[in-house]
């Protein structure tokens, strides 16, 4: 496949996705770049706003294999992982894979399970393997995790630990839909169900050399020089108690490759780098209390960042 193919194929894909997600046409540009990127993504947002089905959609439309966890506090590592069970007839034990098994996963409101269940997930998102009693088992290829969580309602959840918010490679979130588009759910009874009548308009092995296509894109010293420059301001605001890591200045070049190639592009503009900033890095950021306590967001603090760093221009393409 060669980059024109695939660009034209990444059309069917946002095209079929908004067939049915009313009104996300950002938020689908995001999934779809961090699918690009190879990456895992984070949906933070209210209930009823349509995150599992949006992460559905996708599932469909790249014809993978897609399961959901419902997590909650009775949740078991094994129940995610698999497990090895006793075959009496063949006097051996045998893996039992679990829901990990997919090029998929939507784990539905992450933050209910209990942070040793969430750590079973630390070995998959990272190195794509799981181990059980001893032995490792390779997930499919590709794989993405998918997780959702409710910022209002903190009663009978779990805060995500540092180390696996850092391994999502953008957090998003949904919000409210325009008028028309909750006017168009209203006055058509099947549009909530739409998901659910998608077609696959492409297949694992294209994302898979879409995501090599993807990690080829061209980016500029000057552009990188841009990137570590952000990364590195973070570290240095005063608002900031920890500041991006070298794992965020790696996710946010990928996420900008991945964009300047769902845009059409070969090569990483700055702004595509300021386009996914706020995606890649808000949920990597820790602020100091005082800050917290003043209102401060992540956000404003890339903002901040951004403003002061003069963007290069005369790049060679």
């Amino acid at each position: 496949m060669d980059q024109h193919a695939a660009m034209q194929l990444l059309d069917q894909i946002r095209r079929n996705m908004e067939s049915c997600i009313y009104g996300k046409k950002e938020e689908i540009a995001s999934m779809l770049t961090a699918m690009l990127a190879g990456g895992h993504v984070l949906i933070e947002d209210v209930p009823g706003t349509g995150k599992t089905q949006m992460v559905k959609a996708l599932a469909l439309s790249i014809g993978g294999v897609f399961h959901r966890i419902q997590c909650n506090p009775d949740l078991l590592p094994t129940d995610i992982t698999g497990v090895s069970i006793y075959h009496p007839k063949l006097e051996e034990f045998v893996f039992r894979p679990g829901p990990v098994m997919a090029n998929l996963l939507l784990a539905d409101e992450i933050n209910r399970a209990t942070t040793k269940t969430q750590s079973a997930l630390l070995e998959a998102m990272e190195e794509r393997r799981v181990s059980v009693d001893g032995e490792t088992h390779n997930l499919p290829h590709p794989f993405m995790l998918f997780a959702t969580q409710n910022p209002i309602e903190f009663e009978g959840t779990y805060s995500l630990p540092e180390a696996q918010l850092d391994r999502f490679l953008m957090k998003i979130k949904l919000g409210y839909p325009d008028e028309a588009s909750e006017k168009r759910l209203i006055l058509e009874p099947s549009a909530s169900r739409a998901a659910e009548s998608l077609k696959a308009v492409a297949s694992v092995e294209d994302i898979a050399q879409m995501q090599r296509l993807a990690e080829g894109i061209h980016l500029e010293t000057t552009v990188a020089d841009y990137l570590i420059a952000l990364i590195r301001g973070t570290r240095q605001h005063s608002a900031v108690l920890l500041g991006a890591s070298p794992r965020a200045a790696v996710a946010l070049s990928s996420a900008a490759k991945a964009y300047a190639f769902l845009n059409h592009r070969s090569f990483v503009l700055p702004d595509d780098v300021k386009a996914m900033a706020p995606l890649v890095l808000s949920h990597r950021l820790h602020l100091r209390s005082e800050a917290r306590m003043q209102g401060t967001t992540t956000v404003q603090v890339l903002q901040d960042v951004l403003r002061l760093l003069p963007v290069p221009v005369g790049m060679e393409r």
